[in-house]
Formats: C-alpha cells, sequence, structure tokens
C-alpha cells in the first residue's frame, strides 16, 4: 500500500471533512440494496425548500472494473467506468454524461510513496486539460492544481497548496483562484478515544479584503454516536448528530443558525442512509 503524499485534493481535507461534512439544511433520504447479480442499487431523494430531487445509482465490480451508472431526474445519465491498478499504482477513470455528447472525460490518478499526480481530459475537439500534482512524505508535501482551457489558450485555474503531518496534527496552506483567495487550515485530534478532535479554517480573499475564520469539533458519544459543531466569523453556528444504528446506515440530524438575527428561523437539515 502507498503511503505517500497523497493526491492535492487530500491536502486540507482532514479539516475540511470535520468543518464542513454532513452538515446539510435539507431532507436527503437514500437506500441501498443489492440484485442477485451483485449490483449495489443506491435510490436517493433529496428535498430542497420546494424542490424536489432524486436519482437512482447502480454500481457492478468485476475484478478491478468498477462501472457506475446514474440516473437523474433532469433526464441525464452519468455513466462512469473506473479502472483499479491498470498498472502498479495507476488508476483509470472513464466518465460520460448522456446526452451531453460535449460531456465525455477521461481521468489518470498515479500514487508512488514520493509523488501523487492526477490528469484529466475533456474528450472535445478544444478540451480543458486538468493537471495536479503532489510531491513529498505523508509528512511534508506540496503540490499544485492547474487548468488550461485549449480553446481560449488561457489558464481557468491555477491553485497551489503545502500540507504538514506530524503525529495527530495536520496543518495545511492553500493559494487559490489565481492566487487571489488565501486558506490557511488545522486539525488535530485531541483524544482517540473518543475520537475527539478541532480544527479550524482562515480565509483571506485580497481582492476584496474580507476574512473569513471558521472554527469546529467533533466527538463520539459512544462507538454509534457523534456530535459535530462548527461556528464562523459571521455568527454562522451549526451542529449535528450522527447515529449509525447498524452497520453504514445513519441518521443525521443537523441545524444552522445566524446568531447575529436570533429572530430568523433555524435551518434544519435530516439525512437517513440504509445499506443492508
Amino acid at each position: 500500500m502507498v503511503k505517500g503524499p497523497g493526491l492535492y485534493t487530500e491536502i486540507g481535507k482532514k479539516a475540511r471533512d470535520l468543518l464542513y461534512k454532513d452538515h446539510n439544511s435539507d431532507q436527503k433520504f437514500s437506500i441501498t440494496t443489492f440484485s442477485p447479480a451483485g449490483v449495489a442499487i443506491t435510490s436517493t431523494g433529496t428535498k430542497k425548500g420546494d424542490l424536489l430531487l432524486g436519482d437512482v445509482a447502480f454500481q457492478s465490480r468485476q475484478k478491478n472494473i468498477t462501472t457506475d451508472l446514474k440516473v437523474c431526474t433532469d433526464s441525464t445519465v452519468l455513466i462512469t467506468a473506473t479502472v483499479d491498478e491498470a498498472a502498479p499504482g495507476l488508476k483509470s477513470i472513464f466518465s460520460f454524461k448522456v446526452p451531453d455528447q460535449n460531456s465525455g472525460k477521461i481521468e489518470l490518478q498515479y500514487l508512488h510513496d514520493y509523488a501523487g499526480i492526477s490528469t484529466s481530459m475533456g474528450l472535445t475537439q478544444n478540451p480543458t486539460v486538468n493537471f495536479s500534482g503532489v510531491i513529498g512524505t505523508n509528512v511534508l508535501a506540496v503540490g499544485t492544481d492547474v487548468s488550461f482551457d485549449t480553446k481560449s489558450g488561457n489558464f481557468t485555474k491555477i491553485n497551489a497548496g503545502l500540507s504538514f503531518t506530524k503525529d495527530d496534527l495536520i496543518a495545511s496552506l492553500t493559494v487559490n483562484e489565481k492566487g487571489d483567495l488565501l486558506n490557511a487550515s488545522y486539525y488535530q485530534i485531541v483524544n482517540p478515544l473518543f475520537n475527539t478532535a478541532v480544527g479550524a479554517e482562515v480565509s483571506h480573499k485580497f481582492s476584496s479584503k474580507d476574512n473569513t475564520i471558521t472554527v469546529g469539533t467533533q466527538h463520539s458519544l459512544d462507538p454509534l454516536t457523534s456530535v459535530k459543531a462548527r461556528v464562523n466569523s459571521a455568527g454562522i453556528a451549526s451542529a449535528l448528530i450522527q447515529h449509525e444504528w447498524k452497520p453504514k446506515s445513519f441518521f443525521t440530524i443537523s441545524g444552522e443558525v445566524d446568531t447575529k438575527s436570533i429572530d430568523k428561523s433555524a435551518k434544519v437539515g435530516l439525512a437517513l442512509a440504509l445499506k443492508p
């Protein structure tokens, strides 16, 4: 198993997951079943205000090839084929959406003990090419993430990041939006026995001189129940409680309130995920 720096998307991921993952103000329900042939079928429904969205996803695995097919309520079908270990450390992903003829994309991911590379390209006449690369170790890593539009000849995305991991502490620094947005994040496990962790993110936008600070924490009340909370410098506070009532089946209640406008109604989200 490769124990290198990972892909660029993993820079700051622990802090992002602690601060933002599972926090929502919608009502979501999903159920997964398996056909006799071993195909996983997942039906999902989401209520966003007065809008009701839904999709049905099918997943089949044959040796090192995984095929995903998702049918959405907007009459589109997303098909993704993933080949793991096509060569040592290499993963290839091919996806396209029907009926969009310009949605085809191919992506290659390569993981090494001292590098992580991901490159993707749209299957069109003038595609957008994306490249991200990280070098280093599982302690210190630096990387970049860029996109180039071959039609206009311009870079549409230029990001860079740095990650440092020491024992139970992870710190990261990223520069996004072509140098206009600076993000610094921090994540630390305080008590491994109860999965207690704290995290923080500081963002500064140079063009508008806006600063945003978000802090959060998580804690396991018991092996099956966990709580998370966060608050940012704008006064938005959020909290959730999640219970795993059977393996891989979760019930989550989350809420959000504007502490600077207590008279406004709080936002409440519910999520139920059922797996056999």
